[in-house]
């Protein structure tokens, strides 16, 4: 059996390697001599993840089994942790507290200071050594001798990277096949990047795009076998029973077996799109369900189809994904839609969908396959304001009517090539009441450490942000500051993998450079 330490000395490698390529480097090395057994551990942890999830440890029990003396020697292995971790996981009820604490402090004593500190960031979610999905997708193509395209096909359908790293290591390429898109098992949905407008995805994509409106409605997957009909969320959560209606509509679908990505929104009297805010109220319903529905009823709008009949067609063009949808959903349900490689006919459709009442327009590649979960460069948002979904790093207190409430927000983006988020900037505008009384319970659940004015949180909760533009500032690292950024709303069905990157923002930033020399040249 591997010993944790080989692990954490990894762990560390890799957290001081700049570069992408010898991050893998590292992973792979280490993945090589994992057993078989031990690779969906090493693989998770790496990750900074576990198997159990999260298992509720917080930081007055890690401080309390921390505070005995460490072990000298590296003992520990790989499945005594998950061992430990799985026993803890498994304690309820009465005097559970008492029995964790001890099989913690048991654990901690057994571990080296190195391997306290890795473990103590593993289980608060903290790990930041830049080992990523995308990466270590990348250390299992690079330790097994297989192209990262196929690992990154398997791992799209996969709920263990850990199984994708067995299979491409121990049995070749041809059993990455097996994971394929499944009935009733979610994928994460497919991304888009940042386009300034219609014209700079056009360029991007490289001829004729797919131009579709943009709704600012919540995300959904829908899988139906026969009269089986299963709704999901962007999180992978099912929501059928919040959503009776929208069941009810795929139900009535000729085909017998389908999976289609969508959105779900709620539509005034006048037939315009109510705010995202209102349109989520559905889904946090679980009783009431058809009192909410005669207030607010609700709608499904598809426009990608990922299944048609006995086999997955994900991996085929979005040209012919669409012909499936057209087959598959009636008109009136598919959100609309135009195929063209004409800026002004691209131009006039977005203002129709703006003139709508909706946030702007996406534009697609028609040779694209759908990538699940990746924000691959086929895929383009085009909104009439600049805004970024971007991840809270921290707080301030608020003062005045806002003192006791965490105010100021930190705000950042991910890094991909080292895993580290980047700060942007801070804003406090935009804040309802509600909104302070929420982000303050939420950002305490999530704090890390604090100063005097200041509370270091998770990077968990994804919030939008409008801003006037990107500027240049030597203040922060990323070399970017958001100017005039007000809040615009909490994204609670997305998670922090979800939000914007900083390749988003520097493309943000180079389309207003662009933007600006055109100004300059035709005033």
């Amino acid at each position: 059996m591997s010993l944790l330490g080989a692990l954490v000395r990894t762990s560390q490698l890799v957290g001081t390697r700049s570069g992408r390529l010898a991050k893998v480097k590292e992973l792979a090395s280490l993945l090589r001599v994992l057993e078989r057994g031990e690779l969906d551990i090493g693989v998770n942890y790496l990750s900074g993840e576990i198997l159990q999830g999260r298992i509720g440890i917080g930081y007055a029990a890690l401080k309390a089994a921390t505070a005995h003396a460490a072990a000298a020697s590296h003992t520990l292995t790989l499945g005594d942790v998950d061992r430990n971790l799985a026993g803890l996981a498994a304690m309820r009820g009465a005097g559970s507290a008492g029995r964790r604490a001890e099989v913690l402090r048991h654990l901690f004593a057994q571990a080296t200071p190195d391997e306290q500190q890795f473990l103590s960031h593993l289980l608060l979610g903290e790990l930041r050594q830049g080992a990523l999905a995308g990466i270590m997708q990348e250390a299992i193509a690079a330790a097994a001798g297989l192209p990262a395209a196929q690992v990154r096909r398997a791992a799209m359908y996969s709920k263990s990277l850990g199984a994708v790293a067995g299979a491409a290591m121990y049995e070749g390429a041809g059993s990455l096949e097996r994971f394929q898109l499944e009935l009733f098992s979610p994928v994460s949905p497919m991304l888009a990047q940042t386009a300034a407008d219609v014209g700079e995805a056009l360029r991007e994509i490289g001829g004729e795009a797919a131009f579709e409106w943009k709704m600012d409605g919540a995300r959904i997957q829908a899988h139906k076998s026969g009269d089986e009909v299963r709704i999901y969320t962007r999180g992978l959560n099912e929501v059928s029973g919040a959503l009776p209606e929208i069941v009810e509509q795929v139900r009535t679908f000729a085909h017998g077996t389908l999976v289609l990505d969508g959105e779900a929104i709620a539509f005034d009297a006048a037939g315009r799109p109510h705010p995202f805010q209102v349109t989520m109220r559905r889904f946090g319903r679980r009783l009431e369900v058809a009192a909410s529905r005669a207030v607010l009823p609700i709608q499904g709008l598809f426009f990608d189809c990922l299944r048609l009949g006995e086999h997955s067609i994900a991996n085929r063009p979005y040209r012919e994904r669409v012909a499936a949808l057209a087959q598959a959903v009636p008109a009136a349900l598919r959100i609309p839609q135009l195929i063209t490689a004409s800026a002004p006919q691209a131009r006039a459709f977005y203002d129709a969908a703006i003139d709508a009442g909706h946030e702007g327009v996406m534009a697609k590649s028609l040779d694209a396959p759908y990538e699940a979960g990746s924000r691959g460069a086929s895929w383009f948002k085009i909104k009439r304001a600049h805004t970024l979904d971007l991840v809270v790093l921290a707080a301030e207190w608020g003062h005045g009517r806002r003192t006791g409430k965490l105010s100021n927000l930190h705000l950042g983006a991910l890094d991909p090539g080292t895993g580290e988020y980047i700060m942007l900037g801070k804003t406090f505008k935009g804040l309802t009441d509600a909104m302070l009384e929420s982000q303050t319970r939420e950002l305490l659940a999530r704090e890390t450490r604090r100063d005097s004015g200041t509370v270091y949180v998770r990077p968990e909760l994804v919030v939008e942000i409008a801003f006037s533009d990107l500027q240049s500032s030597s203040r922060y690292p990323g070399g970017f500051a958001l100017r005039l950024a007000r809040v615009k709303r909490y994204r609670e069905d997305k998670r922090s993998g979800d939000a914007d990157t900083m390749e988003s923002v520097r493309k943000v930033y180079d389309s207003q450079q662009v933007g600006a020399v055109t100004s300059a040249v035709h005033p």
